[in-house]
């Protein structure tokens, strides 16, 4: 198994450097030193490599995620602590990687961010429900759909033709995605406490 991620890890890399559509099959097999054969044995086809890729990514975002969850308790502190490889993944959607992945392989494109959408919607309501515990949540609104609004948001900095990504840098628009969510479903008590740390 621990070779397995090593090697995904390292495609990654190639496929982030080079693109979906540019890395070929026998770039992968060369830079680990196989026969195209055995990667072949492994793999049955690029598109079967590409989808263990982003797994493989989207499960160490997950569990990144999952782990700042046990960290922090405060669910307002959870939402704004700022993580270099979930920052990182969000930063991500306008590589070279994801452009190729939208034009030659939408389908492969389309399971992921549904499959990320799905885990990350998790980690949120899991959020929504430990704020409200605390007192610092809304009870009035439905956690999946704010989930969504949530998620659209955060995502779509690159792709909005709302958005002038020459007037508002991209940070600043992540600040302000995260403000907008917060005022929406934090209670008197979570507005006071946003008001002291911010």
């Amino acid at each position: 198994m621990e070779f397995k991620t090593e090697f995904l890890t390292r495609v990654a890399e190639l496929f982030l450097e080079f693109g979906a559509k540019t890395l070929t099959m026998d770039e992968v097999a060369r830079e680990f030193g196989i026969s195209k054969k055995t990667l072949y044995q492994r793999y049955r086809n690029k598109e079967a490599l590409l989808e263990d890729v982003l797994h493989l990514k989207l499960q160490e975002i997950i569990d990144k995620m999952q782990q700042l969850d046990l960290e922090i308790d405060n669910a307002i502190d959870r939402m704004l602590c700022r993580d270099e490889v979930i920052d990182k993944a969000v930063d991500s959607t306008n590589t070279v990687l994801i452009k190729q992945l939208l034009r030659y392989y939408p389908s492969i494109f389309s399971t992921h961010m549904q499959n990320f959408f799905e885990k990350f919607s998790d980690v949120l309501i899991h959020n929504i429900q430990r704020g409200r515990k605390q007192g610092f949540y809304r009870d009035d609104f439905d956690e999946r759909i704010y989930s969504k609004f949530f998620f659209q948001l955060i995502m779509s900095y690159d792709s909005s033709t709302f958005v002038d990504v020459s007037e508002i840098e991209r940070l600043e628009y992540q600040n302000g995605v995260m403000e907008f969510y917060l005022q929406a479903i934090t209670t008197e008590k979570g507005k006071q406490y946003l008001k002291s740390i911010i």
